[in-house]
């Protein structure tokens, strides 16, 4: 593509990634108002460790069974207001452990009492027509309390304590997920008997006072297993066999630690981070300008919207932005700045040697291009490692590290390139000053 055309494309996503970061004025759609996810120590808020009690639990299903509890924590957590929590599971050695931050929250006693409840499961029976119009018609308009009385389903008995496990199956026919479900002896005879009275009805499945499923009963069961079969993606069919034997072996959790970071102290962290990257940002700017001149005006031109869309990006998926957050994106930016520092040395070696500028553009960015890709694959691989085994700290700087690495290649080779193929065939071209010969 020439850069004729390339370069208003250019402009124009940089543009509109830029008022996505920060729009001005009311007159934007409510997708471009979505604020920044800020984490807990930029925020303020509380951090909760939780040691897992996973010793009755066959070892190839302790991960099963901490993701169905951070589930249940995470589904809890939110219920008491907390839009945004971090939830992630540890595991080292035989410690299983939750880690729970919960950004802005301000009563951290109750959700520590809410977050270490047991959680609860529970099969509800589908109440009659008449029953159902006399509930509601028993409100008046006024709004009913849920939590007190669901004038749809009614309890049935039969809890999470009567499941033996719950496993995933695919049907043999249409190969769609399906979730098993195996009751122990007293639950197989409870099963059978609402089975048998609600043939034709709904018999739903709540886990902790939430309908998780809403089951049409097909006919009397009495071996004491059953299978709940619907439109379930796989990864649907999943997290529901993660919520019934989270429900039906509920995992004992401690907790063991509790930390908490005032609100101040967070935007006091974030001011002297920002500070930090602007002062950081403005110094590689005068080296870049100073040392490679028009070559690192353009640097600096393509730096900028590497920012902008970074920083888009991070909205858009949206990434919890921690000290540490924005130190891997701060790192990033030097690592943009080295291949643009790399390609620009190339080139100036093949105008020396006497070539034309247009083909000591190509050769000095094909021949950098080796020594690019390296680096930032061997810093891709630590990454990733730190984001697949590192906490929750560590793995907020190893994802806007991968993120900036991978943006600050598409910034130095197609950006960086972009512009400088403008000058191509032009007067400036041939000004040995602009370009340090």
């Amino acid at each position: 593509m020439s850069p004729k055309v390339a370069i208003p494309l250019i402009i124009l996503l940089a543009i509109l990634a830029g008022v996505f970061v920060h729009p001005v004025g009311g007159f934007y759609p409510d997708f471009f108002k979505k604020p920044f996810r800020l984490g807990l120590d930029l925020l303020g808020g509380t951090h909760l460790v939780y040691q897992a009690d996973l010793s009755g639990v066959e070892e190839s299903e302790k991960d099963s069974y901490m993701n169905g509890l951070k589930d249940v924590v995470e589904r809890r957590v939110n219920y008491f207001g907390v839009s945004e929590p971090s939830i992630t599971v540890n595991h080292s050695g035989e410690n299983w452990r939750l880690n729970v931050e919960l950004a802005g929250v301000k009563d951290i006693n109750q959700a520590i009492k809410l977050i270490g409840q047991t959680p609860f499961l529970e099969f509800k029976e589908q109440r009659s027509e008449e029953e159902v119009k006399k509930i509601l018609d028993s409100f008046e308009g006024k709004e009913p309390d849920l939590s007190q009385i669901d004038p749809y389903f009614v309890s049935s008995g039969l809890s999470g304590r009567y499941i033996e496990k719950a496993s995933l199956a695919f049907d043999p026919q249409t190969s769609r997920p399906e979730v098993l479900l195996e009751f122990d002896s007293e639950g197989k005879e409870l099963f059978a008997q609402i089975t048998k009275k609600n043939v034709g009805k709904q018999l739903a499945i709540y886990l902790d006072g939430l309908p998780i499923s809403a089951p049409v009963v097909q006919q009397e069961i009495l071996d004491g297993s059953a299978q709940i079969t619907g439109k379930f993606s796989i990864d649907e069919a999943k997290t529901l066999v993660e919520r019934l034997n989270s429900g039906a072996l509920p995992v004992p959790i401690e907790l063991i630690s509790q930390q908490s970071v005032g609100a101040t102290l967070g935007q006091v962290s974030l001011e002297k981070s920002l500070t930090a990257g602007i002062i950081g940002f403005i110094l590689v700017v005068i080296f870049m300008i100073v040392w490679y001149r028009m070559a690192g005006i353009m640097a600096v031109i393509a730096l900028i919207i590497y920012t902008i869309i970074s920083l888009s990006i991070f909205k858009l998926i949206p990434v919890t932005l921690t000290l540490a957050g924005i130190t891997g994106f701060i790192l990033s930016i030097g690592m943009a700045v080295d291949a643009n520092v790399l390609i620009f040395e190339r080139v100036k070696e093949e105008l020396r040697s006497g070539k034309s500028f247009g083909l000591s553009l190509r050769e000095g960015f094909t021949r950098a291009w080796t020594s690019i890709r390296d680096s930032n694959v061997s810093s891709l691989i630590t990454a990733f490692v730190l984001y697949i085994f590192g906490s929750s700290l560590v793995r907020g700087f190893a994802l806007t590290l991968i993120i900036g690495i991978l943006v600050s290649m598409f910034s130095a080779i197609t950006l960086t390139r972009t512009f400088l193929r403008a000058f191509e065939g032009t007067r400036l071209e041939k000004i040995k000053f602009l370009w340090r010969q």
